[in-house]
């Protein structure tokens, strides 16, 4: 009944470590879009002119995305749902959400800098969850890398084998273009000009002299040479292979000249997947079912700040959802219902009548969502795969106004609720302490409780070096809490929680505690696991 509806969808975020050129890329997908008429200056003039896709205060004034963004276009007759992710490896939490509402991932690459540390962080989420990934190595129009040294450490670094469909003619100074080897033809590229089909020449034969013409015979004849390697390594792309996550294709270009993007795109909406069947707890939920299910993602406050307005970011994964029914919040166990559902671009919200397997959606929420929710037509059962991560820093927040208790206490669990940290308390929930990914978020919670909430706080570091669920043998677990009390707090679902002072510390609790499984993740999954 949906298959048409179905198999039109793409949805994908892009991800990269910060300055690869991510928001850059985003825009100019947008454009090809029609989305968008002018790209946002993101680079020059970041507080006044700042990127379609970034739309907190905060990111304004710092020029990065620290939330992730949902936009929504047509292409061709696909329906695109595009989820941009920040960058800032503070922020990586949300970008690891992120991917469980995706069906694939397009990874930016800065061809100066090659891989980066946050690139590897990504990289295994999407491994965790045989993400599909296309890799766009960026800003060719600068001296980087030699290509084949590039795709050398990227399949080492990232463990991934790759597949070039398109190589690079130069780069930097001498960049003359791209040769498709998918499409085989030559995208030539000159400075200041867009990438137009005007400048998209065919050539089906390498050996067309034709080539020595445009490009100069030295150029020519090492593209030949280059061409000739690569068919002779690589051959044919199995879309089968992509599709499986054993291979990620890839495309060379310099997304602030618009330069690659749209062959980039051509090709993604040919051989993306169309969105996959789910695991939950109880059974695998396929897209085609003819009732609705889905489930949150992200929660995000007060996205208008004139009202305070929370809204639930829900990725429909079976079914048709549809605007003024009822729905079962498996969790509470109670049905709700929207009557103002939106699909997004960036900041721009506009009310949809329905929802298909794949899009990604906007609910109000009055405080009814945790991330992790599911919603059915009445079956109850809860999406897995939607982890929270063990923080790497730990401090405990100190309220600054006593007035104000309670306007922190509500702030603090609704940032929390959203994903921005963790908070574990201790003592009868006197004692908070926030778990974040990075510094940067410390300052995101401390601005936003302010703002949002007339609540100051402050915040003192802790020497934790990392947080473990626990589960196991109660009579193991009791006796654990008894002896370690000062080092054991609950989560905000009530999972105890062991905050270890480091790594030898844990490795001894571990040994010493059979019974005990530590886990990294609120999954119950070792995956991450240092």
């Amino acid at each position: 009944m949906y298959e048409k509806e179905i198999s039109r969808r793409r949805t994908f975020a892009i991800i990269s470590h910060p300055d690869a050129g991510k928001t850059t890329l985003t825009e100019k997908l947008l454009l090809f879009g029609g989305a968008i008429q002018v790209a946002g200056a993101v680079k020059s003039n970041k507080i006044k002119k700042h990127a379609t896709s970034d739309f907190m205060e905060i990111e304004r004034q710092r020029g990065i995305s620290v939330a992730t963004s949902v936009m929504s276009f047509e292409y061709k007759d696909t329906l695109i749902n595009l989820l941009d992710t920040p960058g800032h490896k503070d922020f990586a939490e949300d970008t690891y959400r992120t991917l469980t509402a995706v069906d694939s991932v397009i990874l930016v690459i800065d061809s100066v800098n090659g891989v980066e540390e946050q690139t590897r962080k990504l990289m295994e989420v999407c491994r965790m969850r045989d993400t599909p990934v296309i890799v766009f190595v960026n800003k060719l129009d600068r001296d980087g890398k030699f290509p084949f040294d590039l795709v050398d450490e990227i399949e080492k670094e990232l463990k991934i084998s790759l597949h070039p469909l398109s190589w690079p003619i130069n780069m930097g100074k001498e960049f003359k273009g791209v040769y498709n080897l998918y499409d085989k033809n030559l995208l030539l590229f000159t400075p200041s000009q867009k990438a137009t089909a005007e400048n998209t020449v065919p050539i089906n034969d390498l050996s067309d002299k034709l080539l020595d013409e445009i490009v100069g015979e030295r150029d020519a004849n090492q593209l030949r040479e280059d061409v000739e390697l690569l068919e002779g390594v690589y051959g044919a792309l199995d879309t089968e292979d992509y599709l499986a996550a054993k291979v990620a294709p890839v495309f060379f270009g310099s997304a602030v000249n618009n330069f690659g993007v749209k062959e980039l795109l051509d090709t993604f909406i040919r051989i993306a997947p169309i969105p996959k069947s789910r695991e939950t707890d109880k059974r695998v939920v396929a897209p085609t079912e003819e009732k609705f299910t889905g489930f949150i993602f992200k929660i995000h406050a007060n996205l208008d700040p004139r009202h305070r307005d929370r809204i639930a970011f829900l990725r429909v994964c079976s079914g048709k959802f549809a605007r003024n029914t009822f729905y079962h919040h498996t969790r509470l166990d109670k049905d709700v219902r929207f009557s103002n559902p939106y699909s997004f671009m960036a900041r721009e919200k506009d009310v949809i009548e329905e929802a298909f397997p794949g899009d990604v959606i906007g609910l109000f929420d009055t405080g009814n969502f945790k991330i992790g929710d599911t919603l059915t037509e009445g079956e109850q059962l809860q999406f897995t795969g939607i982890p929270t991560f063990s923080p790497e820093l730990f401090k405990e927040l100190v309220n600054k106004d006593p007035m104000k208790t309670k306007q922190l206490e509500k702030g603090i669990r609704q940032l929390t609720d959203e994903g921005v940290a963790q908070l574990f308390t201790q003592h009868g929930g006197n004692r908070k302490i926030i778990g974040c990914v990075g510094e940067l978020q410390f300052e995101v919670i401390q601005y936003r409780l302010l703002q949002e909430y007339g609540a100051s706080c402050s915040f003192v570091p802790l020497a934790f070096y990392k947080a473990c669920w626990i589960t196991g043998d109660k009579k193991a677990i009791d006796d654990f809490v008894r002896f370690k009390q000062s080092n054991v707090m609950e989560d905000k679902d009530g999972n105890l929680v062991y905050l270890a002072q480091s790594e030898w510390f844990l490795n001894t609790e571990r040994q010493n505690n059979p019974k005990i499984e530590f886990h990294f993740t609120s999954e119950f999954k070792t995956a991450m696991a240092k």
